[in-house]
């Protein structure tokens, strides 16, 4: 069980492997990071689960992605300010026993997210 991320660039059709991502558990206004972490060459979180059984809670969490900085490596030529900067997914676990898989497609100028499996 616990949580997971992968992120695909429907720009150039593969797994984002490099994007910065930040995980946060928020209280209202607050957020209190958790971890950084670098998408690995699937465009997966490395190294298992973000949380796992022990450390998953019901509440809000916040996944934050660094799009602009990942399109910039890939070298992909924008006019400034970028229209996409960093994309942030705000969602809640209500079940610690189930699965939470966070998945982003991305490109320059779009986003879509849903609940995975």
């Amino acid at each position: 069980m616990g949580l997971s991320t992968h992120v695909l660039d429907t720009m150039h059709g593969c797994p984002a492997a490099g994007m910065a991502v930040a995980l946060y558990r928020t209280e209202g206004d607050q957020a209190t990071l958790i971890k950084r972490f670098t998408l690995n060459a699937d465009g997966r979180n490395p190294e298992g689960p973000l949380l796992d059984n022990d450390s998953i809670r019901v509440g809000t969490y916040r996944l934050v992605f660094d799009v602009k900085a990942y399109f910039d490596a890939r070298g992909v030529a924008l006019p400034e300010p970028r229209f996409l900067d960093r994309v942030t997914l705000d969602f809640g676990i209500a079940h610690t026993d189930q699965h939470y898989h966070v998945p982003l497609l991305v490109s320059p100028w779009s986003h879509s997210t849903y609940r995975g499996s």
